[in-house]
């Protein structure tokens, strides 16, 4: 290994020795704020270390690792949205966890989000699995992590099951994969006309369709959002995903995945049926985990028009600037909702405030916290003067540079139908609270805004502020993730 491998894989080392550095210190110091003020200062040296890694060029690791502009834009996604959630995380553990296992949340929040940072560049099956494993296991802990109620052991029991039933249904699939073509490198000629490779590949997509959440792969997403603590949920919709979609669509372009039609016809499928039943279904709920979760469904499904895309040569410089610019705004909006519900459950005593009737009159009580969710809503809706309008826009112009009718239909549909239950939201946060609890709520907000939470506030507001800024001004977002796909594989 060479100085300049090791300054492509600067962040990787740092975060790595952070996360040791944090394992080290609370086994001799048990400390929640030390555990917190290590956590951040891996993050950001992590962060500060990407410029760094970026400036060596793209490396490939032993055929094992593709350390490339591409990988770097993701794994700052990654890092930004760990730092929001170990800062919206701090007040929540403080007041619902008990005080012997707050620190290994920090340690499970690390280790998570190296396995994601693997994913993005992962250029080998055995990358692939290890990533996925990493970031899998932290997860199935941090979902039950340790609270008196039966909601949080569900959800990861129910998570650990159908995510291993996912995890051997690859792994199945990479041995077709290899017996096709005697290499486990993503850039193997697959032939579209082996049945071993076109079975390989179907095994391959429907477990990554399975971390996608994605119909009919998502029954277990509800639940999960549902049961999962409220900061833990804002990072599986976000980082989890983003992982998955950040090697799906390197996967794509590197091995042609996609080559054979049936293929192609069956991802169609599953993104023209998630956009519509993701939305649909969130028509139903009144539970605001359960709508973001079925929300969820369908933005992954507007994402696979990007990754069809990517499936043509031509189309796969375009597909990757789509992907990265959605994802940038998709990680915005989600983490501002869950932000939001995370500050409102760390001032309650019992459960997650997660029932749409918790927030009505919010603008009224916390008009801060109230506009930042609405920013959110109208982002997720695709409003123009939000991310979620450009995020849209750049989909829509993808798919119809690539003459993908079918899924740019599916788009406009899905919107329409999500408006609604987006505005719902909003609407229920100007009512007026019930008159017996009005005066309570009144006296309520200021002695919460009193007992603390100021850092999980400022991170919701600056990311309520980012939806809109970057919806009026979205070049910088545009042109770092313009360059990384035109470097994309160096």
């Amino acid at each position: 290994m060479t100085g300049a491998d090791l300054q492509a894989l600067a962040p990787h080392l740092v975060l790595i020795g952070g996360t040791l550095a944090l394992l080290l210190a609370i086994s001799f110091v048990r400390s929640h704020v030390l555990a917190l003020a290590v956590t951040l200062a891996t993050l950001v040296a992590t962060l500060f270390a990407l410029p760094a890694s970026n400036a060596a060029g793209a490396r490939v690791i032993d055929g094992f690792l593709a350390i490339d502009a591409y990988a770097n834009f993701f794994n700052a996604l990654f890092v930004i949205a760990a730092i929001a959630s170990a800062l919206l995380g701090y007040r929540y553990l403080e007041r619902r966890i008990t005080l012997a296992h707050r620190e290994e949340f920090y340690v499970l929040l690390l280790t998570a989000t190296l396995g994601a940072m693997a994913m993005a560049s992962a250029t080998h099956f055995a990358a692939f699995v290890l990533g996925l494993e990493v970031l899998s296991i932290s997860l199935y802990a941090m979902i039950a992590y340790p609270e008196e109620g039966q909601a949080p052991l569900e959800a990861a029991l129910k998570y650990l099951v159908l995510s291993g039933v996912a995890s051997t249904t690859q792994l199945f699939g990479m041995a077709l994969a290899y017996a096709a073509t005697g290499s486990m490198a993503f850039e193997a000629a697959f032939s579209a006309s082996s049945l071993l490779a076109v079975a390989g590949q179907a095994m391959i997509l429907a477990g990554v369709a399975f971390k996608l959440s994605l119909v009919p792969f998502h029954m277990w997403t509800p639940d999960v959002y549902q049961g999962a603590p409220a900061p833990v949920t804002g990072f599986v919709a976000t980082v989890s995903k983003g992982a998955v979609v950040a090697l799906l669509l390197r996967y794509v372009v590197e091995t042609g995945a996609l080559g054979a039609a049936p293929l192609v016809l069956g991802v169609v499928i599953i993104a023209v049926v998630s956009m519509v039943v993701g939305n649909l279904l969130a028509l139903l709920q009144d539970n605001l985990k359960r709508i973001l979760a079925y929300s969820s469904i369908a933005h992954i499904g507007y994402l696979l028009i990007a990754v069809v895309l990517a499936a043509s040569i031509s189309g796969a410089p375009m597909a990757l600037e789509t992907g990265m610019v959605y994802l940038a705004g998709y990680f915005l909006m989600t983490l501002a909702a869950f932000g939001v519900m995370t500050v409102l459950s760390s001032e309650a005593g019992g459960e997650d405030a997660e029932r749409l009737e918790a927030y009505e009159g919010l603008f009224w009580q916390r008009p801060l916290l109230a506009a930042t969710l609405s920013a959110a809503a109208l982002s997720l809706a695709g409003i123009p003067l939000t991310i979620g309008f450009i995020a849209k826009f750049y989909l829509f112009a993808a798919g119809a540079e690539g003459e993908l009718w079918t899924l740019v239909w599916a788009l406009v549909i899905g919107s329409a139908i999500g408006v609604y239950y987006y505005l719902r939201i909003i609407f229920t946060m100007t009512k007026t609270p019930a008159a017996e609890d009005e005066g309570e709520a009144r006296e309520a907000a200021p002695a919460a805004e009193r007992a603390g939470a100021w850092e999980a506030a400022a991170v919701v507001v600056a990311l309520g502020a980012g939806i809109v800024v970057f919806g009026i001004y979205p070049t910088p977002i545009i042109d770092i993730a313009r360059a990384a796909a035109q470097a994309f594989g160096g």
